[in-house]
Parts: structure tokens; C-alpha cells; sequence
């Protein structure tokens, strides 16, 4: 019998169909993986923000996940938007029967138009019990600014920080920099068994159609992870996907904000 590459992700559904759940999904099926999914919180949100927030109880996140895991199982996990601490406990609690399966946590902190979706009463929990079970964390500049509480500018700071958030024990760090004002959009890759750094140059594709942008990336790395790809092939990898649906996506014109990529 033939095998899937089996991808779940943990995250928020995002009802514009940009980010979130819906930008996973369609990852893990463009690349060739069959994606699985555990709803952390629904969100009303369209490409020019989030209107609202509704959570869903940890009791239920962790059933959903029970559910997955004891019966289908998976290759490869990422977390996206995880909202609060109760519901960050309920997944570590369950992730911890399956220490073995590779994780990717993209820390999906706030929304591009500035909505919250990490209760500030949570970053301990992801920071302290969540980051040591991952394989991979991948935030973006103004994540990385909020968890270590200073200024990043220039690519040795950048450096500088992706060893600093190593410290909360996960096995690499991917410090993406397309926050970065300017043309440049490169990400700087830290593994921290080797100590080794790894930049991915680019540059910023000039477009409206950036929406969901983390939220695909971080699934396209699960994706290739789960297809047996060390970290580094695959966020090379992801990283050339990932180009490829922004400049796909650049000239289309969906609502009246930020649209999406073109999974």
C-alpha cells in the first residue's frame, strides 16, 4: 500500500482563506502532502484585517489533536497562531506522547493590520515549554524584536538574535527579514547543535499580495521536513516555493487589502 506524507497543523482559521489554517492546508497540498488540521481559535478576518477573534476551548484543541495523532499519526507538526496559555498547555501536554515527530513553530503573535492573536499572558508558556520541543521556530523580525525586548538592525544583529532565541532550546532558528524596510529579504538560518549560520539572500517582491506569508512559509517547511528533508534542504527549499507564489500572486487583485499569495 502506498503512503502519504502526512502534515497537521496546529493554527487559526483564517475565513479570507490568506493565512492560517486555509494557507496550510493549501501548502501541504501543493506540495504534495496530506494535511490534517487542529483549530486553535476562528477568526473573522478578510485581506484588510482581523475583525474577531473567537478561541476554542484547550479541553477541545487537545481532543482534535488526540484525535490526529492516536489514529492517523503525522511526519511532520507546525503551530501557528495559539492565542492563549491554557490552549499552548494543552498542546504540549499532548505533543509530549509523540516526542519523535519533527515540529515547526512559526510564533504567530500579531496580525499585519496589529490585531492580537497571542495573549501577551502566553509568551511565557511558548517560550518556556513550547520552543524546547521544536524542531524549527521561525519568527519574523517584529516577533523576534517583542520575544528578546530589543531593536534587531542589520544582518549581524540579526545573527546576534537568531543564537539568542536559540536559548529557549529549540533545535534551529529560521530569523526571517522581510520586515526589513527596503529591497532586501533575507533570512538567516541557525542550528544549534552545529552552531552554524546559513543566510537565504532575496529580495522583497514588490506587491500588495503578501498576505498569510509566515503562515506559508513555516507550512512549506513542514511539508518538506515531512518529505525527509533535513532543516536546511528544507527551508531552502520552502524558501523557493515561497518566491515562486509571490511572484505568482503579485498582479492579481483579491478585496481591497492585502491579498493573498498564490499557493
Amino acid at each position: 500500500m502506498k503512503s502519504y506524507y502526512r502534515t497537521l497543523t496546529i493554527a487559526g482559521s483564517d475565513s479570507g482563506g490568506g493565512a492560517g489554517i486555509q494557507a496550510d492546508i493549501k501548502t501541504f497540498s501543493a506540495l504534495g502532502c496530506y494535511g490534517m488540521s487542529v483549530i486553535t481559535a476562528l477568526t473573522a478576518q478578510n485581506t484588510l484585517g482581523v475583525q474577531g477573534v473567537f478561541p476554542v476551548s484547550p479541553e477541545f484543541v487537545q481532543l482534535q489533536l488526540h484525535s490526529v495523532l492516536s489514529d492517523i499519526g503525522a511526519d511532520a507538526i507546525k503551530t501557528g497562531m495559539l492565542y492563549s496559555q491554557e490552549i499552548i498547555k494543552a498542546i504540549v501536554a499532548e505533543l509530549s506522547l509523540y516526542p519523535s515527530i519533527p515540529l515547526v513553530v512559526d510564533p504567530v503573535m500579531v496580525a499585519k493590520d496589529g490585531s492580537l492573536l497571542l495573549k501577551a499572558s502566553a509568551i511565557s508558556e511558548l517560550t518556556q515549554h513550547l520552543f524546547p520541543r521544536a524542531s524549527l521556530i521561525t519568527p519574523n523580525l517584529i516577533e523576534a524584536e517583542s520575544l528578546l525586548q530589543h531593536k534587531i538592525e542589520g544582518k549581524e544583529a540579526m545573527e546576534k538574535a537568531a543564537i539568542e532565541l536559540a536559548q529557549w532550546g529549540s533545535a534551529a532558528v529560521l530569523l526571517k527579514g522581510g520586515h526589513w524596510v527596503g529591497h532586501e529579504a533575507s533570512d538567516c538560518l541557525y542550528l544549534a547543535e552545529s552552531k552554524s549560520l546559513r543566510w537565504f539572500e532575496g529580495v522583497a517582491i514588490p506587491t500588495k499580495n503578501t498576505h498569510g506569508t509566515g503562515c506559508t512559509l513555516s507550512s512549506a517547511i513542514t511539508a518538506f521536513i515531512a518529505r525527509g528533508l533535513t532543516v536546511s534542504e528544507a527551508v531552502a527549499n520552502a524558501k523557493d516555493y515561497m518566491n515562486q507564489a509571490i511572484r505568482a500572486g503579485a498582479d492579481y487583485r483579491l478585496g481591497g487589502g492585502y491579498g493573498p499569495v498564490k499557493h
